[in-house]
Formats: structure tokens, C-alpha cells, sequence
């Protein structure tokens, strides 16, 4: 009996005693009970009625991993390899990272309800309620070497951001790799973070684990211990189903992939400059430590962002930069 068995279980909107879910999961009251506790541990809200048993205050829609490799186009079913569906990891970018060093990786997919041990840039944890984000991994072999990786992350960040439109979601990016949700009021909230983990040979063949972690559905209480301006799918999308997303998702992602090395980024420039959350607002950049302002202009065909400083241009060319909006 997994954390997901019990969920399906107590999803359905019906009261279920815990003799009734033992003996369809085939375990004691006592492990019943275990996991129970358990959801009540992961934030996730369960109603408890004596003489009736227990259910979920909220559905959970599971990810379906049959029907997400259903649901792709067959131009994403030619590159994806196999597609991994795993509750919990410590990290699904670690997991694809362990899969190429055992010789297999490319073309690999893998979707994780929560991850214990997820970061973003420059090493934060990134923390997810279980359930209720759409964590995924990819792992790509390229022959071209890492220069002919400039500007993926952006470019995928487009690909999030135009899945995203076609449902109403109103989607901003944020140089180098985050993906920011504009609210009614004008206030941006971090909707995404993508994480590219690159080995091998910088000027040969390389392999390459885009991460992708997109909050879906974010609890007022959960979203209250997190010390930044956090946003999800759902405040403007609340009927978006996990698993569609994620099969749209795929959909741009495979391909954009397997045509990188030719196409490069100057081909999603444009789209990404139309979504730039901070053109022409005054930021602050903080590099090695350093606090320092500036005017945000547009990112050019490698992915480089340009910005007015004291009247110069001075182009920021990724790594440990980090790019906020002036209070």
C-alpha cells in the first residue's frame, strides 16, 4: 500500500471505515491507520466522522502516466524514450542524472508527486506540497556541446508560458529561468523555476536533465510559510487538470529539445522579449555578492540579458546572477 493507493481510495467524495480501506488495500487497520497519519503529516486535508470513517476535504487528481503517453502527439511519442511516474523522490533531476550514468537517461521523462530533496538556483530548496505541483525531469544526450545550450532554459520557459495561455493563465518570464504569474492587482508571484543540470564533454557530446517545477494548486496555509510572493496554475486556471497540463507540456518540450542544437535560441527570442516581466523596470542585480541597479532591456539570440547602467549597456551572461524589480 503506497500514499497514492489510499488517495484514489478516499478521493471519491464517499466515507470509507478503516476495516473497508484495509481490506481493499489488503493491509491491517493498524498500516490503514499508519498511513493516515501520514497524509495528515503531508498537508493533506481529511475529514473524520465516527461511525462513518474517513475521506478527503479536496480531491487529489494523481498523475496518470498511461494516460499522459496516451494523450501525446505522435511527434512527442517518437522522442520520448520511457516515462517514469514515481510518488515521491529526492529529486526526479537526480533520478535522470543516476539513469545516464547507467547508460540510459536520453529521451527519459520523469514525473514525481513530491520531491524531499528539490532546489532551484544557486542551491534553494525548493518545497512543494504533496500532490498539488507538476514536478518533471528530462534527460537529453546532445552531440554539439554546452555552447550549443545557450538560452535553453528561456526557451523553455516559453514553451511553459504559451501552454499555459491557451488555458487563460496569464504567464510572465523572469530572466534567467523563472516563470512569474501576474495577479489581478498587478503583483507577480514565482509560478515555475526550471533547473538545467549539464556533464559531459563542453565541447563534445554532453548530457543534459532540464527540471521543471510548476505549482498547480497551493494551499492558503502552505503558501503562508513561504517567504517569497508564490503563485500557482489555479488561481487563474482552476478547472486545468495535472495530467493535461503535463501532456501539453511534453508536447512543446520533446521537440523543442530534439531541435535545439539546430535551431539554437535566436528562434524563441522574440517570444521570450513579448513575455519579459522586468523590460524597462528598474532592477537590482546581485552578483558575487554584489548589490547593484540597473535598467532591464531584452535578451539577445544567445540568451544574454542587456541592461542600461549608468548610461552603458552592460550584458549579464547567466551563472550566479540573480535579477529582481526595485521596490
Amino acid at each position: 500500500m503506497t500514499i497514492g493507493d489510499l488517495i484514489r481510495l478516499l478521493s471519491d467524495g464517499e466515507f470509507h471505515s478503516g476495516e473497508q480501506l484495509g481490506e481493499r488495500l489488503g493491509v491491517s487497520r493498524a498500516a490503514v491507520w499508519k498511513q493516515l497519519r501520514k497524509l495528515e503529516s503531508l498537508g493533506i486535508p481529511m475529514e473524520a466522522v465516527k461511525g462513518q470513517g474517513y475521506r478527503l476535504v479536496e480531491r487529489l487528481e494523481l498523475l496518470d502516466g498511461g494516460a499522459i503517453v496516451a494523450g501525446l502527439s505522435r511527434e512527442a511519442r517518437h522522442h520520448l524514450t520511457r516515462l517514469f511516474v514515481e510518488e515521491s523522490l529526492p529529486s526526479s533531476n537526480a533520478f535522470l542524472r543516476e539513469r545516464f550514468s547507467q547508460g540510459a537517461g536520453h529521451g527519459e521523462v520523469c514525473l514525481v508527486e513530491q520531491q524531499s530533496e528539490g532546489r532551484g538556483r544557486r542551491g534553494r530548496a525548493w518545497v512543494t506540497p504533496w500532490g498539488r505541483t507538476l514536478m518533471l525531469s528530462i534527460g537529453w544526450r546532445v552531440e554539439a556541446g554546452v555552447a550549443s545550450l545557450e538560452g535553453l532554459s528561456l526557451a523553455l520557459g516559453v514553451a511553459l508560458a504559451r501552454v499555459l495561455e491557451r488555458h487563460g493563465v496569464r504567464p510572465r518570464l523572469k530572466w534567467p529561468n523563472d516563470v512569474l504569474l501576474e495577479g489581478d492587482d498587478g503583483a507577480l508571484g514565482k509560478l515555475a523555476g526550471i533547473l538545467m543540470e549539464i556533464s559531459g564533454d563542453a565541447a563534445g557530446p554532453c548530457e543534459v536533465v532540464v527540471g521543471m517545477g510548476i505549482n498547480v494548486d497551493l494551499p492558503a496555509a502552505f503558501r503562508g510559510g513561504i517567504d517569497q510572493a508564490v503563485a500557482a496554475v489555479h488561481d487563474q486556471a482552476p478547472g486545468l487538470s495535472r495530467n493535461v497540463l503535463a501532456v501539453e507540456l511534453l508536447d512543446e518540450l520533446l521537440p523543442l529539445l530534439a531541435g535545439f542544437e539546430q535551431q539554437g535560441f535566436s528562434a524563441w527570442r522574440d517570444d521570450w522579449n513579448a513575455r519579459h516581466a522586468f523590460a524597462g523596470c528598474e532592477v537590482e542585480i546581485l552578483q558575487r555578492g554584489v548589490r547593484e541597479s540597473a535598467t532591464a532591456g531584452d535578451v539577445d539570440e544567445a540568451g544574454n540579458l542587456w541592461v542600461q547602467q549608468e548610461g552603458r549597456p552592460v550584458r549579464l551572461a547567466g551563472g550566479e546572477i540573480s535579477v529582481r524589480r526595485r521596490a
